[in-house]
């Protein structure tokens, strides 16, 4: 009985010592971050889509922190509507345009979320 009291008292005061190893002296009593812990200003993400050409399609890539609503549309050269399509609650959008069969024009693929609009011109010829 000795011996587990012993070895209780041992491991609170390993985990007592681990725990205050990470703050410096001067912190002691108070609440502070962990040392190793990552500043999230650190990293940036850019939040733009990415558009990749193939032939005659358009693939395009999203990532929607947000999670809100991504409006896309297409127009042509007289900036009539071709295409609309909304999207929401999806954290990352995808989307493929194909202008294989489209008449000969200018396109314009339009991508609206929270932080903006995004353009994309796509000629057929």
């Amino acid at each position: 009985m000795k011996v587990v009291k012993n070895l209780t008292v041992a491991a609170a005061l390993l985990i007592s010592a681990i725990g205050m190893a990470n703050t410096e002296a001067t912190d002691f009593g108070k609440k502070t971050v962990a040392k190793y812990e990552v500043e999230k200003n650190l990293v940036k993400v850019n939040l733009d889509p990415t558009f990749v050409k193939k032939g005659q399609k358009i693939m395009m890539n999203l990532l929607n922190v947000s999670k809100g609503k991504v409006l896309l549309k297409v127009y042509d050269s007289e900036e009539r509507l071709v295409f609309d399509e909304a999207i929401d609650g999806d954290i990352v959008v995808e989307k493929s345009f194909n202008f294989e069969k489209a008449f000969k024009d200018e396109y314009t693929i339009v991508v609206v979320d929270k932080f903006g609009t995004y353009k994309k011109k796509m000629v057929v010829r």
